[in-house]
């Protein structure tokens, strides 16, 4: 398939992590939390500013996961149509051209779901195909582009468009102080994304450099289901986020990657581009590592890790569309996108420009 375009969205209200940093420390004020400890995990995570669904001092207004969820479907409705809108003006495309759509989000569940929202507010056609993932959580944006990459090759004639909404601040535990929450509490932003693509048999055109996808493989860890992912009850969404995570993914990535670029005839030398979700500082160094490759190949995943935090399933998504952008990429180069997450999975897509 050939991506079109990356249109990436954010939610209005923007903190700089000094600020958001603040307002925990005088909603936790008085609780049993060591300031110190978490002005330096504030410094560990390198987030420097992040998007968030509401303005800070409304997050202590919400009431309960009802409360939440409501305000997933209501903004993430939003940021969805939005992306969706620009990323099809940037192509000159028509709603109405769409035949597809996959939509993928763990911040919020809504019935009917995001992407079925959309058919009416756009104009999306009545027989347009829907499919909506939930659970999939930081891998998503790489998984949902390798199944767009799957119906393609079936449907080679049609335009399939791949949202990501991920409002991670309204899954937030205010009276949960373990560190994983802490962790996730100074780690991930909200945001979304809208890809475009079209199968081999389509005319339509992207701006600018647009890769195509040769080949995709999925990798699960076997007994690592308590790695990552949320603990669901009344509350809410309650996170699961094990230490380990950094260690599996040194341990594995190397020989995975290795495989998969070998079974194609093609070795880590060959590929131009890294494509890699952000993980945080830990998992981006371990992917450096196990990749044996510079530091200044992972600058985009670094960068985007700084200035909005961690996006969940959206944030590869943005690495793809900065690395469109901005790269000097040439015809014939090589990408391998990447991404991890609940499972504990890894999802690789090989891109060629």
């Amino acid at each position: 398939m050939k991506i079109l375009h990356v249109q990436k969205v954010f939610p209005p209200h923007r903190y700089r992590q000094k600020e958001i940093f603040e307002a925990m420390i005088a909603k936790w004020d008085g609780a049993r939390i060591n300031h110190d400890r978490l002005d330096r995990l504030q410094r560990t995570v390198q987030v420097k500013s992040r998007y968030l669904a509401l303005p800070l001092e409304a997050y202590s207004e919400i009431a309960g996961f009802t409360d939440a969820n409501a305000r997933f479907i209501e903004i993430g409705t939003d940021m969805a149509e939005d992306g969706l809108r620009t990323a099809l003006t940037a192509t000159g495309l028509a709603a109405a051209d769409i035949d597809a759509v996959f939509f993928v989000s763990v911040t919020g569940i809504a019935t009917p779901s995001i992407d079925a929202r959309l058919v009416n507010r756009i104009g999306l056609r009545s027989d347009v195909k829907r499919t909506p993932i939930f659970g999939l959580g930081c891998v998503a944006g790489a998984a949902g582009l390798a199944r767009v990459h799957d119906y393609l090759r079936a449907f080679p004639d049609h335009i399939v468009a791949l949202i990501s909404v991920e409002l991670c601040s309204l899954t937030l535990q205010l009276q949960d102080l373990t560190p994983a929450n802490l962790i996730a509490a100074s780690l991930f932003g909200d945001g979304g994304a809208c890809v475009l693509a079209s199968g081999a048999d389509h005319t339509a055109g992207g701006a600018g450099a647009c890769p195509t996808t040769l080949e995709t493989r999925s990798r699960f860890y076997p007994d690592t289901e308590n790695v990552m992912g949320w603990e669901i009850g009344a509350f809410g969404f309650r996170v699961l986020l094990d230490a380990s995570v950094p260690d599996l993914v040194a341990g594995n990535l190397r020989q995975d990657v290795d495989g998969f670029l070998g079974g194609l005839g093609l070795g880590r030398k060959d590929i131009s581009w890294w494509v890699c979700h952000t993980g945080g500082p830990r998992v981006i160094g371990a992917i450096r590592e196990a990749l044996e490759i510079p530091e200044d190949a992972l600058s985009l995943t670094r960068r985007s890790l700084e200035e909005v935090g961690n996006l969940s399933s959206a944030s590869v998504l943005h690495v793809l569309a900065d690395t469109m952008a901005e790269r000097p990429v040439k015809p014939g180069d090589l990408g391998l996108l990447m991404a991890m997450g609940p499972g504990f999975c890894c999802e690789m897509v090989l891109l060629r420009w």
